[in-house]
């Protein structure tokens, strides 16, 4: 059985009965759409929630709006489902407390409209609810030095989205890298034994750290293990992608977040990608990078990782067709989410070596104008309006274009 847990909101004006029916209809007719495997239950207060308890907040009337911020937003962390009606002025109620929320970049959301819709909402709502349990992700050693746009508020990170923000010292990553022997190469890759193995003994370190601290995924500042252990984390962070384990390049956090919780909503892997040239004429644009997660391709060679002419890096090439670029931005308040067409595989010398070009639907003039940020995340698919509705709920802002 599915528990909604209803914590009932209304002002101290009189109403008579028209809030206790109107409430009463409303639940009782969701009751009936949602079916035998959701079922209501009210509670006064949140003294005794459960990490994965669905709530609900119902707004029964206007002028509930201070009650809500004087007992509700100071015990509950939420988020916050605002399931309202069309009298009493419960909906007019209900949109002042979401513009608050929003000012706070609280995960939040109004329920209103048929009953239809309402129930849709709910289910959906309820299906993605384990995206709320903490999480921990691991930030190991500080962005790099050339993302000077890419800090972000680890408290507010905490607020937002409920995810922990872990930092491991570099010092810390380079022994664990450097306490390991030898690794066996299982998948039997095609490359310089001596660089794949190099390669293996990076990812067999980074293990032991992400088992240590109990984490989802991480972004490491991975110039500095290149200079440590003369070899490249890329084929690494393919492998973690590959399982499951988001782990993205140069210390980004803002990719890191982007591509964890695109993971959680779709349940599909990202690519981290550089901009590498922009065709207004043409709507089009080149990006790679010597990184990206192995059941993304079926066609794969390695070389260098191409800055540093070393270590192993990975040209993939992708499938041909629909995909959707994505990034938040470092103030976690807003994000690009748009869809294309990956028209081509490229490889040129001089770039990161898994490239590709894509012609987007929308102006290519927004990554000359108003980017956010140098690496964005590549899917495969059109996801424009899940990946919108998702982040919006959590209050962040889509950039116009």
């Amino acid at each position: 059985m599915n528990k909604i847990l209803i914590y009932p909101i209304k002002s101290m004006m009189s109403y008579g009965d028209l809030i206790s029916n109107d409430s009463k209809k409303l639940l009782d007719d969701l009751s009936l759409i949602l079916g035998k495997d959701y079922e209501f239950q009210y509670i006064s207060d949140f003294k005794n929630l459960k990490e994965d308890d669905f709530v609900l907040i119902l707004v029964q009337s206007g002028g509930s709006e201070g009650i809500f911020k004087k007992d509700i937003f100071t015990a509950f962390k939420g988020p916050y489902y605002l399931l309202t009606y069309g009298s009493s002025n419960s909906l007019a109620a209900s949109l002042e407390i979401l513009t608050f929320l929003k000012q706070k970049s609280k995960k939040s959301e109004v329920l209103h409209g048929n009953n239809d819709y309402i129930a849709s909402r709910i289910k959906d709502l309820y299906s993605k609810k384990e995206v709320e349990k903490n999480v921990k992700l691991g930030v190991f050693g500080k962005p790099s030095d050339w993302l000077i746009s890419s800090d972000v508020d680890y408290k507010k990170c905490k607020e937002i989205f409920n995810i922990e923000l872990v930092d491991v010292n570099q010092e810390e990553i380079i022994e664990e890298i450097k306490k390991v022997n030898e690794v066996k190469d299982e998948n039997n890759f095609n490359y310089d034994k001596k660089e794949i193995s190099k390669a293996l003994l990076i990812n067999e370190g980074l293990k032991k750290v992400v088992q240590k601290y109990e984490l989802e995924g991480f972004t490491i500042r991975c110039f500095d293990i290149i200079h440590e252990v003369k070899s490249s984390a890329c084929l690494s962070l393919a492998l973690f992608n590959k399982d499951d384990i988001i782990a993205t390049c140069e210390g980004d956090i803002p990719s890191m977040l982007t591509a964890y919780l695109v993971y959680k909503l779709l349940k599909v892997h990202c690519f981290q990608a550089n901009p590498q040239w922009i065709y207004p004429e043409t709507n089009e644009i080149d990006l790679a990078h010597c990184t990206l997660p192995l059941d993304m391709t079926k066609n794969i060679t390695f070389d260098t990782h191409f800055e540093s002419g070393i270590g192993v890096g990975l040209h993939g090439e992708l499938e041909l067709g629909d995909v959707t670029i994505v990034k938040i931005n470092a103030d976690l308040n807003e994000f690009y989410c748009e869809e294309g067409v990956l028209v081509k595989n490229e490889y040129r010398k001089d770039r990161c070596r898994t490239q590709v070009k894509i012609k987007l639907d929308s102006p290519v003039t927004y990554f000359l104008k108003s980017s956010l940020g140098n690496h964005h995340q590549i899917i495969y698919g059109h996801h424009k309006k899940e990946i919108k509705e998702f982040f919006e709920s959590y209050g962040l802002r889509k950039i116009e274009i």
